[in-house]
């Protein structure tokens, strides 16, 4: 199923870190796609940027259990990244799930299996019935995040 993003830039400035992010339209190598770059500083408690979507729209959820996972082609600069998924069923901004994957400076087709995603901050166990929100987040480390995605997709 091939999702739409409309996504949006978010970095820790919501909770007083001080990196910053931006998100834009690009090609490249005839590829067009989503890029987010910027700068993750660990300042102010901070360390992260993120290029997030609602999957479904205005918050609601988005029934995935017909699926294993979620794919997506993407580009960068040998940096890990991480994928994190929300559901209606967290409440704290710091509640999610997630993985890691690495990027390489060549357009990859990355699948990511449901089984490979884990709670963080939460004893909830993902609920593919209940997906609600996709990101892709650099954090954790001071870096320079440079990310494009593109072809976003369950599978």
């Amino acid at each position: 199923m091939e999702l739409t993003p409309d996504w949006e830039c978010v970095t820790d400035t919501v909770m007083g870190g001080v990196s910053t992010g931006r998100i834009e339209t690009v090609v490249i190598d005839g590829r067009s796609a989503t890029r987010l770059t910027g700068k993750v500083s660990l300042e102010n408690n901070g360390g992260f940027v993120q290029m997030a979507f609602d999957v479904a729209g205005h918050g609601a959820a988005l029934d995935a259990t017909a699926f294993s996972g979620i794919a997506f082609e993407v580009y960068g600069r040998n940096k890990a990244y991480d994928l994190r998924l929300r559901t209606d069923q967290l409440e704290k901004p710091w509640h999610s799930y997630r993985t890691d994957f690495m990027t390489k400076p060549e357009w990859q087709s990355l699948r990511i299996p449901f089984a490979d995603i884990t709670p963080h901050r939460t004893d909830i166990p993902f609920d593919p019935s209940r997906l609600r929100r996709i990101g892709i987040l650099a954090i954790g480390r001071e870096f320079e995040a440079d990310i494009a995605v593109r072809a976003v997709r369950l599978y």
